[in-house]
């Protein structure tokens, strides 16, 4: 919990504690702050364009670069997955392949970003760092629960990974991922957004 949320947590308390209708105010104070931000639900990430748009936070973080000097440059040189996609031979493969490349590229990065992260000593790349790692880890969330029976555990990218140690070619291949092989295994998707009408 944030100071922000500690300390509003205490006002709420400190209300509550005041009268017997106060009781349900600081019940309601407790939940609302223990409870973590929900997150898309897989179904609605598929059929909702706008939602899936939304949760691309590559362009507030590249913005956020600009105000942290040399936040470029990070620690140590992270893995990262290619994310190359060539429309014929992705239309060739099942949905179980599909997601193994796009969950397998997203696990590569979020390894990487998670241990740059731990030795960085610029306190606003660690931030950055931290916003990139939990978009990371939402979206993973979402591409395991798809709906896709079966499962594959050792996907084939189609070309090797490489190293990078900075973090604007590493939001820029991110961005590509996002709007490239997640964006189309939505799109291949969409005939379940039907079942739920």
């Amino acid at each position: 919990m944030s100071p922000t949320q500690m300390d509003d947590t205490a006002g709420c308390i400190h209300r509550g504690l005041h009268s017997m209708e106060g009781i349900l105010l600081l019940l309601l104070c407790v939940v609302s702050f223990e409870v973590p931000n929900a997150k898309t639900r897989p179904i609605d990430f598929v059929c909702n364009a706008h939602a899936r748009r939304h949760m691309d936070n590559v362009k507030d973080l590249e913005v956020a670069m600009v105000d942290c000097s040399g936040s470029d440059q990070l620690p140590s040189s992270l893995q990262i997955p290619c994310v190359r996609i060539l429309k014929a031979s992705w239309d060739h493969k099942s949905l179980q392949q599909k997601r193994a490349e796009v969950r397998g590229a997203l696990g590569v990065l979020l390894d990487g970003v998670g241990r740059v992260r731990k030795e960085t000593k610029l306190s606003c790349q660690s931030s950055l760092l931290e916003r990139l790692e939990h978009g990371i880890t939402n979206y993973l969330h979402i591409v395991t629960k798809l709906d896709i029976k079966g499962d594959l555990t050792d996907p084939d990218p189609g070309c090797p990974s490489q190293q990078s140690r900075s973090l604007t070619q590493v939001l820029q291949l991110y961005g590509r991922l996002l709007r490239g092989k997640l964006e189309w295994l939505s799109l291949d998707l969409r005939d379940s957004c039907l079942d739920q009408r």
